[in-house]
């Protein structure tokens, strides 16, 4: 062939020439095994290249997939833990529910009435922690139910809270007063450690503050309430003298009378018309000796022209509670008692708190029963 002619290698050795000679065809054999030769080594170099660049990729994806699972599995630890913690949250929540169910309705309720029951349209307390939670953990699903139904459970006891300030402010109302007045002069004495509340916040917010909110406010009116009085201040009594404008007993001249006069026995008991703290026991000029009661939020009741004192200036007395007897020291013309309510400082009518309505006396009374049954416990 032309490419590989017939060749001749001439070799001189020890003064002698000798020749080799090449022919076409060994020519033709040696060429085919150098390029088998090279293309199996290029065959074997370009696999072990593949190769590599294969097993680089598994590789890279096996990394990969090592940190998906380790990120998936820090995940599902965390979403235990917040198990954890939804758990504990939901025990606290219960006691906090059952323990406002008791002080403000006066029983222990049982904890399926407090939680609820399952409705279909319950909605679990749905942000997107408690989805991924339950799509992560199936056996969290139930607390996320209980969650959901704790929470139903605060908004309808929130709403059975106002329909019950809404009967306390218009007892109070029957009486001559401003609910606003006695919310604005409440004392609501408050205080203890600062614990962060772990759960979500804006549920806090929606739900258990705004039960908060009302229990508060219906605590204070309510308290309000307790605080009128609505008792008679002594036994068998009857009206000589009424609350307003009268001819003066001592020089007939025209004259306010502050108060209402009740006649009867001397040394006969003068009872509390409220609960309330004694805040002054002694004289006053024109009221001989007197008893005056300090109901809180600006109520106050005065007894006067007494004979003798039972109680002293601290003490906390209850209606229906002697705190004196019967006379007619001071300006009197007789045995009587001078009984007198002011609020934050002047004097109102008291026949309004003696002539209340009997569905007026039960709110009034309720809210007692219940102040009396959160004492008792304490």
């Amino acid at each position: 062939m032309a490419a590989f002619p017939a060749r001749e290698i001439y070799l001189r050795s020890g003064g002698e020439v000798k020749f080799l000679k090449i022919g076409t065809k060994a020519q033709l054999l040696a060429a085919g095994a150098v390029s088998t030769a090279f293309c199996g080594w290029l065959g074997v170099t370009l696999f072990l290249m593949t190769t590599q660049a294969s097993v680089a990729v598994e590789r890279a994806a096996l990394d990969q997939q090592s940190r998906s699972i380790a990120s998936k599995s820090k995940e599902v630890k965390a979403y235990r833990a917040s198990v954890g913690e939804v758990a504990q949250d939901l025990e606290t929540r219960q006691d906090y529910l059952e323990d406002l169910f008791k002080t403000h309705f006066g029983a222990q309720p049982d904890p399926g009435t407090v939680i609820g029951k399952a409705q279909a349209g319950d909605k679990v307390a749905g942000d997107a922690k408690a989805a991924k939670i339950s799509a992560a953990l199936p056996e969290a699903r139930p607390l996320m139910g209980i969650e959901a139904r704790q929470l139903a459970f605060a908004r309808m006891l929130t709403s059975a809270v106002q329909q019950r300030t809404k009967k306390a402010e218009a007892a109070i109302r029957s009486f001559g007063l401003d609910p606003r007045t006695l919310l604005s002069r409440s004392n609501s004495a408050q205080g203890g450690p600062y614990v962060p509340w772990r759960g979500d916040r804006d549920e806090l917010t929606s739900e258990l503050s705004g039960l908060s909110a009302a229990l508060s406010r219906m605590d204070m009116l309510e308290q309000g309430l307790v605080s009128i009085p609505s008792g008679k201040p002594t036994a068998g009594v009857m009206l000589t003298s009424s609350y307003g404008v009268r001819r003066d007993p001592f020089n007939g001249h025209a004259a306010f009378h502050a108060g209402l006069d009740f006649s009867g026995a001397y040394g006969q008991p003068i009872l509390a018309a409220a609960r309330g703290k004694v805040a002054y026991v002694g004289q006053r000029q024109g009221y001989g000796n007197v008893v005056e009661i300090d109901h809180g939020n600006g109520i106050l009741t005065r007894y006067a022209h007494l004979s003798g004192f039972s109680t002293r200036v601290g003490e906390t007395v209850f209606r229906g509670t002697q705190i004196a007897r019967m006379g007619s020291t001071g300006r009197s013309t007789g045995t009587h008692l001078h009984f007198e309510v002011r609020v934050n400082g002047a004097a109102i009518n008291p026949r309004r708190f003696l002539e209340a309505d009997r569905d007026v006396l039960q709110v009034q009374q309720i809210a007692k029963q219940r102040f009396a049954d959160v004492g008792n416990r304490g």
